[in-house]
């Protein structure tokens, strides 16, 4: 072989590799859009493999938050709303287009998701159901559903409750919203939705805290676990989180006395 036809066959061998190697790299980058079994996190999350999104456009009640209902009473709105979200995909496979990275939420995307056969998403689907209230979105267009369900006064609209970005932030003179919401029980209501002890979820033992000095490293509070000594001293906790990576994604970081030494 000569060596110009030697040069030509590396040549083409290296062009070759290369594009191999650029699809293989291109293959193992984020994904835009995925489709696999789903785990509700809760009713803002879905966890597709070991990537969880946040569903656009979408706020839903937190697993510890507290709602009224329209007779007054105090329900866990936040696990019900999660569990509404569980019966909509229904073990269907689901898929969920990245819209975008959710900057309030650690290193999550947001996504709008759709269960295997429906032509409606998820997203639009729990807000129009009033498990959710519609948020600033990236893409999603939930203002429709949103109206419908206030109007209807579904879901959680049926009675009174806080926005869950403001139970989040404990801010307990919040604006009150449904149906059941009086002026004349205002008092009676937050006492209510912002009780002094928050009933732990099923399986979420982690103590959240708001605090002030969190606020050094950019967060709104502190996190401990079970086995850590701040863990019994820690009463009347702000959050209850079932998962470290929930806490972190919610601001929190954890207690310094809960890391392991160096």
């Amino acid at each position: 072989m000569s060596f110009r036809n030697s040069f030509a066959a590396a040549r083409a061998f290296a062009l070759v590799s290369f594009l191999a190697l650029s699809g293989f790299l291109a293959s193992s980058g984020p994904a835009s859009a995925l489709t696999a079994a789903a785990t509700v996190r809760d009713a803002n999350s879905i966890q597709l493999g070991d990537v969880t999104y946040r569903l656009d456009g979408v706020d839903a009640p937190e697993l510890d938050q507290v709602c009224i209902d329209d007779h007054a009473d105090p329900w866990t709105c936040g696990i019900e709303a999660r569990d509404q979200l569980a019966k909509l995909i229904n073990k269907r496979s689901v898929r969920c287009d990245d819209v975008g990275p959710e900057k309030s939420f650690g290193k999550r995307h947001r996504a709008i998701c759709t269960a295997e056969g429906d032509k409606v998403s998820l997203n639009e689907q729990l807000v129009k159901l009033g498990y959710a209230i519609a948020r600033e979105p990236i893409k999603a267009n939930v203002k429709a559903a949103a109206a419908d369900a206030k109007t209807a006064s579904a879901g959680i609209w049926k009675g009174c409750f806080v926005a869950p970005q403001e139970f989040r932030m404990g801010k307990k003179d919040g604006t009150l919203l449904g149906a059941a919401c009086r002026a004349d029980r205002d008092k009676e209501i937050r006492a209510a939705l912002f009780p002094e002890e928050l009933t732990m979820p099923p399986s979420c033992s982690i103590k959240g805290k708001l605090a002030v000095r969190a606020r050094v490293t950019g967060n709104i509070g502190i996190y401990h676990l079970r086995g850590c000594p701040s863990y019994p001293a820690t009463t009347k906790p702000d959050r209850w989180f079932c998962s470290e990576d929930d806490a972190q994604a919610a601001g929190f970081r954890k207690a310094y006395n809960c890391r392991r030494p160096k």
